[in-house]
């Protein structure tokens, strides 16, 4: 009988590592087309005022506070983590969206404005 319920938890554990990798890579998989319309959604609620839809600037505010266009070299050159910071923290009048939107989107749309070309 030992033998049995010792078969069974070693079953049990087996199916349950299985259950939670495959959950993780779809979940991987399937989250990010998800992830990448809903950063493009918020960009464009949050951030096209200023920034116009394609990133460039060319808007009456950007023009204004004379924005860089998020497709140049100069803020393509900026790493990750600089451009998450000023997405999270802001900069010059642009506001910091970390506390509003939260970490996981902040980290979202500066992969978003990493990809516009």
């Amino acid at each position: 009988m030992r033998r049995i319920i010792g078969q069974t938890k070693k079953i049990l554990v087996v199916s349950a590592i299985a259950c939670i990798a495959a959950f993780a890579s779809t979940r991987s998989s399937v989250g990010t087309p998800v992830i990448a319309a809903n950063a493009a959604a918020t960009f464009k609620s949050k951030c096209a005022s200023c920034h116009g839809v394609n990133g460039s600037g060319q808007t009456a505010a950007g023009k204004a506070m004379k924005l860089r266009d998020l497709r140049s070299a100069e803020v393509k050159a900026l790493s990750d983590e600089q451009l998450l910071a000023i997405v999270a923290k802001g900069k010059g009048k642009m506001p910091g969206y970390e506390k509003s939107l939260g970490a996981a989107t902040c980290q979202a749309l500066a992969a978003y404005v990493r990809q516009m070309k």
